[in-house]
């Protein structure tokens, strides 16, 4: 049986709670959005759950495109040799 890599790609969606003192929710909601969109670090979290992944799309690629891709979303390991790369392939174990 010949194997393919498929490419899966997900994403991650997490609820966040902010609670913010405010004159009005208009305000409150427009303080939130500045200071989250701004990352700033003294923007307190009120707490954090996790909701779930969902495949955003999917498709065939070949061994040159998954080291390509791999070297550009981990350019910190793009002198690894292309074996340890491939170690990052889940393999579905088919039993024949």
């Amino acid at each position: 049986m010949s194997k393919k890599l498929y490419l899966i790609e997900s994403v991650s969606v997490f609820r966040q709670r902010y609670v913010v003192e405010a004159k009005d929710e208009t305000d409150a909601v427009d303080e939130a959005i500045a200071n989250i969109s701004s990352y700033n670090e003294d923007w307190k979290e009120f707490s954090q759950q996790f909701v779930g992944e969902m495949i955003s799309s999917s498709r065939e690629i070949s061994n040159e495109e998954y080291i390509d891709l791999y070297n550009k979303d981990n350019d910190y390991a793009a002198t690894w040799t292309d074996e340890k790369k491939l170690k990052y392939v889940n393999k579905i174990n088919y039993k024949d």
